[in-house]
Parts: C-alpha cells; sequence; structure tokens
C-alpha cells in the first residue's frame, strides 16, 4: 500500500497525530489494509515511535474508535441539551461527519478487530448513542413505536457514515446541508412494510444439490465475512464445507481464487439486476426504483458475497482487484445516472453523495443484528433508499 505523505494538519501531541494518521488509513483501506509502518510513514514518524504510544495495530484501532465515539458522545450531549434537540443533532453529526469522515462510520463495522474487551466498550457506547437518538426522534415523532424509531436512528446514521465509503466533496456548508435534509429524509420516513409472500410450490425452482466448488465458495465468504480474509486457511474452508483440506485445491488454487470468484459473482448478480431493472421500466424513475429493489433484494439474498465485495478488495491480486473495482464504480455510475436523469438539474457530486448514502442504508442495515429479525425489512429498506434518493430529487 502507498502512503504518500504526512497529514496535513499538526495535533497537539504526537500520540493524536498517530491516531489521525491512522483513522484516515482505516477509512480508506480497512484494517488488514493497513500496517503499523503505513501508520508511521502518514504521521511522519519511525515505526518504532508508534509503539511508544500503542501495544500494537490492534491497540491503535481501538483507541481510533473509542476516541471518535468520546467525540460522537460529546456532541450528542451538546446537541441534546439545545432547543430542538433532533433538528440539533442532525446538524451537529452532519458538520461531524463532513469534518471527520471516519468517526460517524469506523466504530459500527471495524470494531469486529478487537478484543473482546474493547469490543464491549464498543458496543455499550454505541448503545448509549442510539438511546439518545431514538428518544429526541420519540420526542419529536410520538406516534412511532420504539422499534421504528430505532430503524429510522440506524438508517440516519448511515446517511452520515456514508462519507466515509467515497471520496466526494462539496463546499463545507453545502455539504452539511445536504447531509442534513437527506438524514431528515430518513427520520420523517413513514414505514410501508410489506412481508414477503411465500412463493407457492409450482413457483419454486427445483431443488439441486449444489456442487463441491458451490459448497466451497459458500463456505469460504462465509468465513471470510465473520473472520476476515486474513484469519481463514484453506483448511478453516475444507472442514466447513466438510472436505478434507488437500481437496479444496482441487477446485480452487488458493484462497486468493475463492476471493475473485466470490467478488466477480457479486458484481455479476449486481449488473444483471441493474440492467434488467432500466429494460423493464416504463420511466427513469420506475427505472431507479427498480434498482433499489433489486439492489435491497440481492444484498438480503448475499449477505457473505457483499460483505467480500465490499470490504475484502484490498486482499485480491492486483489484476481482479482493478477490475472489481472498475464494475463497483460502474455500479454506482448507472445509479447516479439514473438519478440525474430524473432530476436533470441536480449537480453531480450531490447526485453521487445521495446514491452512497441510499447504498449505505442497505448495506449497514442487513448487517445489524437489531434489525434484521423485522419481517417487512425488505420493504422498509427500499422505501428508506428511495426517501433519500427522492430527496435529492427535491433539492
Amino acid at each position: 500500500m502507498e502512503v504518500t505523505g504526512p497529514v496535513t494538519s499538526r495535533p497537539r501531541n504526537r500520540k493524536e497525530q498517530l491516531t489521525d494518521a491512522a483513522a484516515e488509513l482505516f477509512r480508506r483501506h480497512g484494517y488488514h489494509g493497513v500496517s503499523v509502518n503505513d501508520i508511521a510513514a502518514a504521521a511522519g514518524v519511525t515505526g518504532p515511535a508508534v509503539y511508544r504510544h500503542f501495544r500494537g495495530k490492534q491497540d491503535v484501532l481501538a483507541h481510533v474508535l473509542l476516541t471518535g465515539l468520546d467525540r460522537f458522545g460529546l456532541v450528542t450531549d451538546q446537541a441534546l441539551a439545545r432547543d430542538k434537540p433532533l433538528h440539533a443533532l442532525v446538524e451537529a453529526v452532519s458538520a461531524l461527519a463532513v469534518e471527520r469522515r471516519e468517526v460517524t462510520a469506523l466504530w459500527r463495522w471495524q470494531g469486529r478487530h478487537l478484543d473482546r474487551a474493547d469490543r464491549a466498550k464498543i458496543r455499550k457506547a454505541g448503545a448509549e448513542l442510539m438511546d439518545h437518538w431514538v428518544s429526541a426522534l420519540l420526542d419529536a415523532r410520538p406516534t412511532l413505536m420504539h422499534d421504528d424509531a430505532e430503524l429510522l436512528c440506524w438508517a440516519a446514521l448511515s446517511v452520515f457514515g456514508s462519507v466515509a465509503d467515497h471520496h466526494v466533496t462539496l463546499p463545507k456548508r453545502r455539504f452539511e446541508q445536504l447531509l442534513g435534509r437527506l438524514a431528515c429524509s430518513v427520520l420523517g420516513s413513514t414505514l410501508l412494510s410489506s412481508p414477503p409472500a411465500a412463493a407457492r410450490s409450482w413457483q419454486r425452482p427445483p431443488a439441486t444439490p449444489p456442487t463441491r466448488r458451490e459448497e466451497l465458495l459458500t463456505a469460504a465468504t462465509r468465513l471470510f465475512r465473520e473472520r476476515g480474509y486474513r484469519d481463514v486457511s484453506m483448511e478453516d474452508i475444507g472442514a466447513a464445507a466438510g472436505i478434507a483440506g488437500p481437496s479444496v485445491y482441487r477446485h480452487f488454487a488458493g484462497k486468493a481464487e475463492l476471493l475473485a470468484a466470490a467478488g466477480y459473482r457479486m458484481a455479476d448478480r449486481l449488473m444483471m439486476a441493474a440492467r434488467q431493472a432500466v429494460d423493464e421500466a416504463g420511466s427513469p424513475h420506475q427505472a431507479l426504483t427498480g434498482l433499489v429493489r433489486s439492489y435491497v433484494d440481492i444484498v438480503w439474498r448475499s449477505e457473505d458475497l457483499l460483505s467480500v465485495f465490499a470490504n475484502e478488495n484490498q486482499q485480491l491480486p492486483d489484476r481482479d482487484r482493478k477490475e472489481i473495482v472498475r464494475v463497483q464504480r460502474a455500479y454506482v455510475a448507472e445509479w447516479v445516472t439514473l438519478l440525474r436523469t430524473v432530476a436533470p438539474r441536480l449537480p453531480e457530486p450531490e447526485a453521487r453523495i445521495a446514491v452512497h448514502a441510499a447504498l449505505t442504508i442497505v448495506n449497514d442495515l442487513t448487517r445489524t443484528p437489531r434489525i434484521t429479525a423485522r419481517p417487512g425489512l425488505v420493504a422498509e429498506l427500499s422505501g428508506l433508499a428511495m426517501a433519500v434518493l427522492d430527496e435529492a430529487v427535491a433539492l
């Protein structure tokens, strides 16, 4: 991984300098894509200097996440003390997300790399934050059910956290106002859930036993999601699929080939569904709605593949990584093009920010255990993502 140079602003002390550099690297490259030497180089110090402040990379991540949550908590407490606390919360966290993109996102998904004690601290602090948000929303919308308020708050946090997934930027105040409007569109949504109807027996495809190759790919993607690519061996994959370790190599040359196969499979599913949504629509807005629904459906049915597709690119061979990144960008561009066809006067940066917000709502909430048990979640996610896009259309 290349590190281009030190951070431009110098914090008050070296530990804070290292923390800021590490936070940006973790945001861009993920935990496994960053080394202690990368952090040192980005902070303009030597590798041994990092160990004067931290025991190792895991300790750096714990400090990044916990200090970020402390900052998030402070902003939340200050907003709650103001008149119209929900409005103040949205305004304050919009500013925080623009100023420090990693603060509103890293704590939700990078905590799995920590030890048990630090994970417990992250969960406790995150739960307290969510309680504050839910209370503020229920004060503003007292007829909401508590569980519905929690869903809407998680979705709003996903809007703020989405800025960590891209590099699009706007003038500071304009960026803050856009995030605030997108978050408010979610917080003000009416949830229209419709649990999926069970397929009739004649509609179900005939059951065919999976091939060995398919069993291995399924086992590998699940393990990659649960443990991370680096912490899974070919023997682990074979055991999960009920196959002796050496036999795995008859089907795949190694972990990298399994990872690439998972990435290409997700890419193919997304691009085929996008093409179908556009081809079957009667108008650009119908196409956009179909694109959202197809994405929710694919993510809901392919959680393991999505995690690998989105989070493990740095582990791929260079040729495969470049191709999958190209497909990811083309898929986002399809959304942006459709959104701007519906709203021709919407500038491209605003459209990209809105699209990433909608995608992140779906990606995050399908991985949030407290949310995934909702019986009508698929329809709710489609509605929340469309609320964000429709708000962008109205800009």
